[in-house]
């Protein structure tokens, strides 16, 4: 998404500056990141020059190109301001990209913590615990209760990790086999949002992402039923994109787009609110990109606070584990110093 909207900022820059688009391709080409982009462009440029349209053309790489990318490069031709929608494309796709860097950022040092935690665990149980109380075996001791639970974990593990694993990767073929169902996605999505803490962060995360994207397309010319559809593709979640598929059939019926949403109570209620300030006045994508923008920055202090208590909370969970072990291994060898 970076490289894409790098890209798409180089030929704003250039169109804005008078070039035209096919100029403005062969410097996007010869000065490309990497060799599948440049490809892609030279590609695109040739496509152009036998007469395709530009927003045609880019359909046929959905992998760089979403339907969004695609539509409101269309609406840019057909409004003749290619240039002003290219820009708003680079602002959008970087800040997209902001939001998720965001997010992965402030979750680096968990997981980091997590995978330390499991293979100082899984070196303790699989090496350390089974040498120690072989020895102590060898000395005719008694092993105590902890420590003999303790060794039964681990050899249960040493003989049984492909069967574990095995059991785990089965898990998670079933798991995406039933959220890549309708009703199964469904539930899953449903329950995602009421997930504490958690919960709200995908709403919030999901609500920014509506709002950045319908006002953008609004912005840019496309027809609302149409933002609509495209906007729904991109939340992430089963649960509102049917309240989006409920908004365009009221839309459809002659209501407006507040009524539905406020209805839902999916969507968060100002959300509603802020859309029927924005359709009574008539500037509503600036009302959603004022939505956009509280719920980034509630977004952002959401996560702090979330990785604030879950970094204190992982290091107190993988103390009792590795402690336990600990114990249990000297708690025998303690003993037999007494004797």
């Amino acid at each position: 998404m970076e490289q894409v909207a790098a890209v798409t900022r180089q030929v704003a820059t250039l169109l804005a500056a008078g070039i035209p688009l096919a100029e403005a391709l062969k410097a996007v080409v010869e000065q490309a990141p990497d060799q599948q982009m440049e490809t892609v462009f030279r590609e695109i440029r040739e496509k152009i020059s036998r007469g395709l349209s530009f927003g045609e053309t880019l359909h046929g790489y959905p992998a760089y190109f979403t339907d969004l990318y695609c539509n409101m490069v269309k609406a840019g031709e057909a409004a003749g301001n290619l240039d002003e929608v290219m820009r708003r494309l680079a602002d959008f796709l970087q800040a997209q990209a902001r939001m998720r860097n965001k997010v992965g950022a402030a979750m680096v040092y968990p997981t980091i913590m997590i995978i330390l935690g499991t293979l100082v665990v899984a070196v303790l149980v699989t090496f350390v615990v089974p040498q120690v109380t072989q020895l102590l075996r060898r000395q005719g001791k008694v092993l105590p209760l902890p420590t003999q639970i303790l060794v039964g974990v681990s050899s249960f593990i040493r003989d049984w990790w492909w069967a574990m694993m095995l059991g785990l990767a089965g898990l998670i073929w079933l798991f995406q086999k039933i959220v890549s169902t309708d009703k199964g996605g469904m539930l899953w999505d449903r329950f995602k949002l009421k997930i504490p803490v958690l919960g709200d962060l995908f709403l919030k995360q999901a609500v920014a992402r509506f709002a950045h994207t319908f006002a953008t397309l609004l912005r840019s010319g496309v027809p609302v039923l149409q933002a609509l559809q495209i906007t729904k593709n991109i939340l992430g979640n089963r649960v509102l994109s049917q309240v989006l598929d409920q908004v365009h059939d009221h839309i459809m019926e002659g209501t407006d787009i507040a009524t539905p949403l406020k209805l839902s109570k999916a969507f968060p209620p100002v959300v509603g609110y802020m859309i029927a300030v924005g359709e009574q006045s008539g500037n509503l994508d600036d009302l959603l990109d004022k939505v956009a923008d509280a719920y980034d920055e509630e977004l952002e202090v959401a996560t702090q606070k979330m990785t604030a208590v879950i970094e204190p909370l992982i290091i107190v969970f993988l103390a009792v584990i590795v402690g336990g072990i600990v114990v249990s291994i000297i708690l025998p060898i303690l003993k037999t110093m007494q004797f």
